[in-house]
């Protein structure tokens, strides 16, 4: 077994970020290996605390499941001594990434030309709201404003015709945006190893998510002049959503018209395009609702497992949906051994999940727990 150094081992980031979107990228380098030394005040990062779902006070679910692979060292940057540490740091390192508003960066002294002049190859990544180029680029950002900004608050009511604007229920802005931090990090690290240079690299999470959005809800606006209306058809569709079984719910995406007739004919309903409901159904609308009425008598016929059998028996695409307490306990996430219960000192356990992606020579790993606020800060 190839020890588990990851892909990223040798790379030292300051990571002077908070909330979501700057912690999800940087945990995600720690997991690849890169050593993350987090910089928090005295007081600690915001996201230790405030919520309900906390044992200690200072060591909440949400920081606990994003701070994994870090070091914790405190520094009051209000201080000449707290700054004059970070600036003893930057010179060690390969990346500085933040979320703080850039005048109050430069305040600081840490703005991007303070720290190229400490360490010319730094990698300096700023996570902001809104691109520095625009009107909104002074504004505060958080999941909601950006969901809400993007368009995203508007797909909910395209599927169940509640005209109401919603928020997914996730915080999906963040957590896509700090996947567009990662990959924009480390395009920039893969330059510097090329050619010695580092640089400046500005991650808007409103560009981020719009971009990530629209990819398919751009749909007939894709083309000047527009040659249908905005928003994926197919994706807005209501009745895309898993069917009901004997015992839970099985979500099926049949590729081609032979797929669904045989999911049919295997739920008791043989020939089912040939039935006199479907070809009596007057119009295009009229079928498509025949049709999902059909699926879900046949759904009904049997339970999950059995339809978990036949999907993989009869190449028919049928996956078990799971609840969210389900998940815990779904055999496939059981068997890769995704949950990993690990002990955390003073807190007990924690449930960590595991990096998803495999590496054969560089394996990705979980090294470090999530550290208490300035644990670290003696050793750095």
């Amino acid at each position: 077994m190839p020890e588990k150094t990851g892909p990223l081992h040798g790379v030292r980031v300051l990571d002077l970020t908070s909330f979501i979107f700057g912690p999800y990228a940087t945990q995600t380098l720690g997991d690849l290996g890169a050593e993350i030394v987090k910089i928090e005040s005295p007081e600690g990062d915001q996201q230790r605390y405030g919520q309900k779902n906390t044992k200690s006070g200072n060591m909440s679910s949400g920081f606990v499941s994003l701070n994994r692979n870090k070091r914790s060292v405190t520094l009051d940057l209000k201080t000449e001594e707290g700054r004059a540490k970070l600036a003893a740091l930057v010179p060690t390192a390969h990346a500085f990434i933040h979320n703080v508003r850039a005048d109050a960066m430069a305040r600081l002294g840490f703005d991007y030309e303070s720290v190229a002049k400490l360490n010319p190859s730094i990698v300096y990544v700023h996570c902001v709201g809104f691109g520095s180029d625009g009107p909104y680029a002074p504004r505060m950002a958080f999941d909601d404003l950006v969901q809400a900004a993007s368009g995203a608050a508007d797909l909910l009511p395209h599927v169940d015709g509640n005209e109401d604007l919603r928020l997914l229920p996730s915080f999906l802005a963040d957590k896509v945006s700090g996947l567009h931090a990662l990959y924009g990090l480390l395009a920039a690290l893969f330059h510097r190893e090329r050619s010695g240079e580092g640089q400046f690299v500005e991650v808007p999470m409103l560009e981020c998510f719009t971009s990530f959005l629209m990819i398919e809800h751009l749909f007939g606006e894709t083309f000047e002049p527009p040659i249908s209306h905005v928003g994926n058809s197919v994706a807005l569709a209501a009745d895309r959503k898993p069917f009901r079984t004997k015992d839970g719910h099985i979500c099926v995406q049949p590729t081609s018209q032979a797929q669904a007739a045989k999911f049919m004919e295997l739920g008791g309903l043989p020939d089912a395009y040939k039935s006199e409901r479907f070809v009596n159904a007057q119009g295009g609308k009229a079928k498509v609702l025949i049709y999902y009425q059909m699926m879900q008598e046949a759904a009904l016929s049997r339970t999950t497992e059995e339809w978990m059998r036949l999907g993989e028996e009869y190449r028919v695409a049928i996956m078990r949906a799971n609840t969210l307490d389900e998940v815990l306990s779904d055999p496939h996430l059981k068997a890769v051994d995704f949950f990993q219960l690990r002990e955390l000192p003073g807190e007990g356990q924690w449930r960590a999940m595991k990096p998803p992606i495999k590496f054969s020579k560089t394996p990705a790993s979980i090294r470090l727990d999530p550290p208490k606020p300035g644990a670290d800060t003696d050793a750095y």
